[in-house]
């Protein structure tokens, strides 16, 4: 192809995209970027200034303080950061302060998988391929649920369910960046899948679509409807 390939994968909280997203960057030998991890840490660096995570002033200065070594998955796990970093995200300078490094990563070639929630829809809008990973509010929560137990804490099944709906709320609602799938996106439904399925159907669909975009030769930021 004549440019970088860019795998755009959203979908909302505990869908499993950022756990797709992984595997099918290592499939294709491309770089991977959750940027979900760019609000966390920007949430956790204000959490632990004891600042308001939805204060606009303080989050700009925030992103702008913020480290590479602190986007790391294993500092910044945990449902207080993460509800942080929603309200983080609904904060539209900061998400027009954190597009150019998104933009940057995706664009180094070869190219790049990024999971989110709005990477098809204004991340990387040319994406060669777009996938939106969703599954059942009840099975998200499940998901979530089993993953706090496993990590030895003691949620509440409830708890998290009412924190990914309100979550979603936000999600879906903000004015800026709302998430949805991107009209060219293949939505894949994750209720009744593992994670080993989920990866093949996705999998097959990005190679499908690359392949076809390979074939008539087009430049790989042109979207391959799979």
């Amino acid at each position: 192809m004549s440019g970088p390939v860019v795998v755009a994968v959203d979908g909302p909280a505990a869908s499993g995209k950022s756990t797709l997203a992984r595997r099918l960057a290592q499939a294709l030998g491309l770089a991977f970027l959750d940027t979900g991890l760019l609000y966390r840490a920007v949430g956790k660096r204000l959490l632990d200034a004891g600042a308001d995570p939805a204060d606009e002033r303080a989050a700009l200065e925030a992103v702008a303080a913020l480290r590479p070594e602190e986007v790391e998955a294993s500092r910044l796990a945990g449902e207080r950061i993460g509800e942080a970093a929603s309200k983080v995200a609904a904060i539209p300078a900061v998400r027009e302060a954190l597009l150019p490094w998104q933009r940057r990563f995706a664009r180094t070639p070869p190219g790049a998988v990024l999971a989110g929630r709005d990477v098809g829809t204004v991340v990387c809008p040319d994406a060669t391929v777009k996938l939106f990973v969703t599954a059942s509010l009840e099975e998200r929560a499940r998901r979530r649920f089993e993953e706090l137990r496993r990590r030895g804490e003691t949620p509440m099944l409830r708890a998290v369910l009412d924190e990914l709906r309100e979550r979603d709320r936000r999600d879906t609602e903000r004015a800026v960046a709302p998430l949805r799938a991107a009209d060219d996106a293949f939505v894949l439904d994750t209720t009744a899948l593992d994670a080993d399925a989920a990866f093949a159907v996705a999998r097959r669909r990005v190679e499908e679509a690359l392949a076809r975009c390979e074939k008539r030769g087009g430049p790989s930021g042109t979207y391959a409807n799979p």
